[in-house]
């Protein structure tokens, strides 16, 4: 689906379109190629009790936009039945058609004419618009109701500045391959070019870890455009005697070494359930068991280093740009500090460093059960593992990191402590490091800028050339809210992460969502994007480097 325009106007009486009063409000949400039907405007038209019957006869459009008006697939007008909220696709193909054009509009403009008639107070009416599957990415839709006619006259719409809608695609839907929640993205380009979006399947329910989950991936081998079927990488199983929902991996993330092409997974897997009392392993569990515990509440994961005392860190690799993947092998007793309740990895994307070192983004709980963010490196190319102390003093989680231009390795985190400030202090919190996180700093930015409603984030740096040299941006996604994850936002800074301007945002989708995202290069001139979207569990798109560029300039 994509984004809402709302006009709302009264007609009194109808036939003499007396007493108009047009009220709009739009929304940005994304355009999806697989959708039959996108709403895209909303029209609230609320007839008098005591005025004459109310006949909509003709709706008129205009269209605009960077794409070409052949590329979309055709127009709805129907009524929403009273509805004012924004409709499911099931309810769209479900509703009554006031009309219908199957096919692309001619020109930038297109009448619709049919016979509705208005009941009294108010009437919903929704334009749809769907687009062809071959439609470019980085291409933008736009269409505006300009008039209607009601019993015989037109009644025509205040100009406005059309809100432009990005063309995306979902990769993953609701119930999609038998999965009931694809969650927690992780995004990658491999080194031949393919782009590898990595998620939880969580086949049975849409909660988090202890359940039915494995990691899975779906490649695109033409920059986004289509997504091939899904391909499970982590997955234990019955491991250890106990049904699939007792042995759940999930929060991946995800590695490409650009020297060597090798690609890693990490996913943290449960074994069992720990009692949240006393962090006892439960015995008995069964097909037909509800216990359910995870490795965040109470005391879900515990010390210790055994899959019966705490949840396990597992990684898994591919030499082929992600074709097949290898027999996990468990980290925990090579990285996890027995004293800790939980060492996991931090969903998203880790990074590689100029000297060829490996940072994974991890997360964990302390000897006193409380959240710390730090990362994880090999600097053997994926041999060995070593992590390093917790970032800051604070109750952060999911996390990911970025190289500076000094070579110092800034980590993003979401911040516990944001939850319930809706002012001053709410933030990310930001730490440096220099030394592979044996000791950290906080960043100036720390809890002052980069607001968050307490959820996953993403950060990365983008490498483009301009005049011959090469330059960098860091680019940032998460819900711009302090209180609700919706207002999906990508933010720029030129300057290293000192300053986020308001002016550089680019919003993505308004409406509320899960909120979870990753970023990555799809080549030097595009950046690729995936998310947690109010119109789809996954929905990747793109954005134009130069795009951008001219925002600074």
């Amino acid at each position: 689906m994509a984004a809402c325009l709302l006009i709302q106007w009264l007609v009194t009486p109808p036939a003499a379109a007396q007493g108009i009063a047009p009220v709009s409000r739009q929304y940005e949400v994304p355009v999806l190629k697989e959708n039959d039907a996108t709403p895209l405007v909303r029209v609230a038209v609320n007839v008098p009790a005591d005025g004459k019957a109310a006949w909509l006869q003709k709706v008129d459009l205009q269209f605009t936009g960077t794409t070409q008006l052949n590329q979309l697939a055709g127009v709805r007008v129907y009524s929403a039945n009273g509805d004012s909220a924004y409709p499911t696709p099931e309810k769209v193909l479900a509703a009554a058609f006031f009309a219908r054009h199957t096919t692309a509009p001619a020109g930038n403009t297109l009448s619709l004419t049919g016979n509705l008639r208005l009941n009294k107070g108010i009437n919903y009416l929704w334009v749809a618009l769907s687009v062809q599957p071959a439609i470019p990415l980085l291409h933008k839709v736009a269409v505006q109701v300009t008039g209607l006619q009601i019993n015989g006259q037109r009644v025509s719409l205040p100009s406005a500045a059309p809100v432009l809608h990005r063309v995306g695609t979902a990769v993953r839907k609701g119930m999609q391959d038998n999965v009931h929640t694809s969650r927690i993205p992780g995004l990658a380009t491999a080194n031949n070019g393919d782009l590898l979006a990595i998620y939880d399947a969580r086949y049975e329910l849409g909660r988090d870890l202890q359940g039915d989950i494995d990691i899975a991936l779906n490649r695109s081998s033409d920059k986004g455009a289509t997504w091939q079927p899904i391909q499970v990488v982590l997955d234990k199983g019955a491991w250890g005697n106990l049904p699939e929902k007792f042995n759940g991996v999930s929060d991946p993330c995800i590695v490409v070494d650009k020297k060597t092409g090798t690609i890693f997974i990490a996913g943290l897997w449960m074994y069992g359930v720990l009692d949240p009392e006393t962090g006892k392993w439960i015995e008995g569990l069964s097909d037909t068991s509800k216990t359910w515990n995870h490795q965040w509440r109470s005391k879900g994961s515990q010390p210790g280093l055994e899959p019966r005392q705490t949840s396990q860190f597992l990684l898994t690799k591919s030499t082929d740009n992600g074709k097949t993947w290898s027999e996990p092998v468990n980290l925990t007793a090579m990285c996890k500090r027995p004293e800790w309740w939980l060492w996991a990895p931090a969903p998203g994307a880790g990074i590689v460093l100029n000297d060829g070192t490996l940072v994974l983004p991890t997360q964990g709980r302390d000897q006193t059960g409380k959240p710390f963010s730090n990362i994880t490196y090999s600097k053997d190319g994926g041999k060995t593992w070593a992590t390093s102390n917790p970032a800051v003093d604070d109750q952060t989680t999911e996390c990911m990191a970025v190289q500076l231009n000094d070579g110092a390795v800034m980590l993003n985190m979401r911040t516990n402590a944001n939850k319930g400030l809706t002012g001053a202090g709410n933030g990310r919190s930001v730490a440096v490091t220099k030394d592979l996180g044996k000791t950290w700093t906080l960043h100036p930015t720390s809890r002052k800028a980069l607001p968050e409603p307490v959820c996953m984030a993403s950060i990365f740096k983008h490498f483009y050339t301009r005049s011959g040299k090469q330059q960098s941006v860091l680019l940032f996604l998460n819900p711009h809210s302090t209180t609700q994850r919706n207002m999906i936002t990508l933010q720029v800074s030129f300057d290293d992460g000192a300053t986020w301007p308001a002016a550089k945002h680019i919003l993505l989708d308004e409406l509320n969502g899960r909120g979870y995202s990753c970023i990555t290069s799809v080549d030097s001139n595009t950046i690729g994007l995936l998310y947690e979207s109010s119109q789809a569990h996954l929905v990747f798109q793109q954005v134009s480097i130069q795009e951008i560029i001219e925002q600074k300039h």
